[in-house]
């Protein structure tokens, strides 16, 4: 399959998603919507991934972008999200968007929802970095919730749309980068202590993405 990321922001590149696709056999390219890149015609691309972003975005870009997921997601074609990724597919699927009353970034531990159809385990540690939530589309099974959010995330038709807050692809140096913008940053610290967590977050990421290009 040929994946095609659409990049908003130089903090969230598709880091560890690259690597999982070329190891698997599978293409990619992406769209740097952040530098002022159109997304690419329909017939371009098998699958979208749909990463985070942080800061303004162009208006007419983001409505394009929000035509070609619509179309997406009337389409056989698989769709995931991640962080402003993941909003933009709940909004396409009639939820609503709004700001967190407890905005989450760092280490934090989600249990899987009962009613999630994802093979993940019942409690993992993820990287998270939102200040947004949304809630839970109709037909949707959620993913899994923490302290602060009951809705992490959502699994959409059978599975072939997957939306997540969690940053399973980021690596240490992806959150160094993040860290950089904001010295202040108290999760930082803790973010950083342990490299091993964002090893075992790259076995959490593979079997993820192995159930949703399944």
């Amino acid at each position: 399959m040929h994946i095609y990321f659409l990049q908003h922001s130089p903090l969230f590149p598709p880091g560890r998603l690259a690597d999982w696709l070329q190891g698997m056999g599978h293409s990619h390219n992406r769209c740097r919507l952040d530098e002022g890149e159109l997304p690419p015609p329909w017939d371009h691309f098998d699958g979208l991934i749909l990463l985070d972003a942080l800061g303004p975005l162009d208006p007419q870009l983001l409505k394009r972008e929000r035509k070609l997921l619509d179309r997406a997601l009337k389409s056989g074609k698989p769709v995931l999200g991640i962080g402003f990724g993941a909003a933009l597919i709940a909004e396409a699927l009639g939820s609503i968007v709004s700001p967190a009353v407890e905005p989450e970034r760092g280490w934090r531990t989600l249990t899987l929802d009962p009613a999630s159809p994802l093979d993940l385990p019942e409690h993992f540690d993820a990287l998270l970095w939102h200040g947004d939530i949304f809630g839970l589309p109709d037909d949707a099974l959620p993913l899994g919730r923490t302290s602060a959010s009951p809705v992490q995330g959502f699994v959409w038709d059978r599975g072939r749309v997957v939306a997540m807050q969690c940053h399973l692809e980021l690596t240490a140096n992806d959150a160094q980068a993040l860290c950089a913008q904001d010295a202040t940053l108290e999760a930082c610290d803790d973010l950083l202590a342990d490299p091993r967590r964002f090893d075992r977050q790259a076995a959490l990421l593979d079997r993820l993405m192995s159930q949703w290009l399944d």
